[in-house]
């Protein structure tokens, strides 16, 4: 019997292997080649990038997608990059991360009760991905929460991630419109038919960090709010 962790392991194999949006897979090789000057000794990832972290987490963190001198370079989500250092400081102080720094996929970083995936897997041209590309990767994300099995919160980091969750989850019986709701950095959603928590938060780009739309006290305030969450909701079995 194939356990929780082998299953996610079998996905991860299959998003690696994908090759669906032409437009991504050859801009992630191009960027392999192409290279960043500081990063000109190391060799790139290049491919579609899977989801990373523990197997029995309640808690689902979804982003927008791979950067390209990022996770396209490391091959793990928010790793190598300034996002990642943002964010995974932030989750160690909330309890969620092992360790605060994550330079590379086999730094010894672990998640604890978190798992972090994208709404696409390939780092789409100027992180812009196309309507289509991000159909066609709902699949993945569909099936890894089926797997996962023990979410009860879901993180979205900006719009796109926050749209795309409710865009999966919208014909559960009984969902409100989605114009019903609304983004907005700390909101938060109870959904129908059973669904996890959703919680809202803007992207941890540098964007966003460097003009102080989002800083790490406003980030972590939202993860210590969701670890509450998830405390005021007992153990899942």
């Amino acid at each position: 019997m194939t356990t929780r962790k082998g299953a996610l392991q079998l996905l991860s194999e299959r998003i690696i292997a994908c090759e669906r949006c032409a437009r991504l897979i050859q801009h992630c090789r191009r960027v392999a080649r192409e290279k960043r000057r500081m990063y000109s000794g190391e060799e790139y990832w290049g491919r579609p990038v899977p989801g990373f972290g523990d197997p029995h987490a309640e808690l689902l963190i979804l982003g927008l997608a791979p950067a390209a001198h990022g996770a396209n370079r490391t091959g793990r989500m928010f790793t190598g990059d300034r996002s990642g250092e943002f964010l995974y400081r932030a989750l160690h102080e909330a309890g969620f991360a092992s360790q605060a720094d994550s330079m590379h996929r086999h730094d010894g970083l672990r998640l604890i009760n978190c798992y972090i995936t994208a709404s696409l897997r390939c780092a789409p041209p100027g992180n812009k991905p196309l309507p289509a590309e991000l159909r066609n990767c709902r699949p993945f994300l569909e099936e890894e929460v089926r797997l996962l099995g023990r979410v009860r919160a879901v993180l979205a980091l900006g719009r796109i991630a926050f749209d795309t969750y409710l865009g999966m989850v919208s014909k559960v019986q009984g969902m409100p419109r989605k114009a019903s709701f609304r983004f907005a950095h700390g909101a938060s959603y109870e959904l129908p038919g059973g669904l996890p928590r959703l919680f809202a938060s803007y992207r941890p780009s540098q964007q966003n960090t460097q003009t102080g739309r989002l800083t790490r006290d406003m980030l972590t305030k939202e993860l210590t709010d969701v670890r509450l969450y998830l405390g005021s909701c007992g153990k899942t079995p």
